[in-house]
């Protein structure tokens, strides 16, 4: 029985031995998969294929990884899972800073890999898809005003471009307006139940989304951080009530 086709993905990795681990495992498992060797090659067979992924190391040759991130979220919200080695933190968060939606760290096994890459296109596959008729088709709360069916969100009746992760967790945040949320109860509905440990994830993309839909994202009046706990949506003026 032939396997399903699953999507493409773009790996880019100057270590061949990675490169050939990722592609034959995603092969198997009925993804199309693309290769590349350095940032510059990358973005040539980004920019000339359909991708649905990108795994990306981000030490490499002629342009790093964080240089491709930057200029692929210049004009596209396509998932991108970087590579980094242990103790890379710090580029680890400028990674996810820049747009990325996950990271794996070398070593890493065939389970982490294939549950990171379902995770992913699964968050993905989710802002594409029709909601249930029962969910409300357009979440408002205060100046934000959020369309799930054509996956676009408004500030002051302006708007704002999100990744696919970026809508999810402020979808979540939305539907939960006035509620403290934990991180875990937001890592396992967003990124999914493989996730529930990963606390950078939400600060660095809190803070993504701050700069997008916050008048003042040093001054907070929407995206609230309740310190040891998680996160809440609340207008201002309505948490001060």
């Amino acid at each position: 029985m032939e396997e399903k086709h699953q999507g493409t993905v773009l790996v880019v990795d100057d270590n061949s031995n990675i490169v050939d681990f990722i592609q034959r495992n995603l092969d198997a498992r009925g993804f199309k998969t693309l290769t590349a060797r350095d940032g510059i090659e990358a973005l040539q067979k980004f920019n000339a294929e359909q991708v649905d992924l990108v795994i990306l190391d981000l030490l490499m040759p002629k342009m790093d990884g964080l240089e491709v991130i930057r200029r692929i979220r210049a004009k596209s919200i396509t998932p991108i899972i970087v590579l980094s080695a242990l103790g890379e933190e710090n580029t680890k968060i400028q990674a996810l800073d820049l747009g990325a939606d996950d990271y794996l760290t070398k070593p890493f096994g065939v389970g982490e890999l294939l549950a990171r890459v379902k995770a992913v296109l699964r968050r993905a596959r989710y802002a594409q898809e029709e909601h249930s008729p029962a969910q409300t088709a357009v979440l408002t709360c205060g100046p934000v005003t959020l369309h799930r069916e054509r996956h676009e969100v408004f500030v002051n009746g302006e708007e704002v471009e999100l990744t696919p992760t970026e809508f999810s967790l402020l979808e979540f945040l939305m539907e939960n307006e006035g509620k403290v949320l934990t991180h875990r109860e937001i890592l396992q509905h967003v990124w999914g139940p493989e996730y529930g440990q990963e606390s950078e994830y939400l600060r660095v993309y809190i803070g993504r989304l701050r700069q997008k839909i916050e008048k003042d994202p040093n001054n907070p009046q929407l995206l609230h951080t309740e310190r040891g706990i998680g996160y809440s949506f609340m207008v201002k003026s309505t948490k001060e009530r």
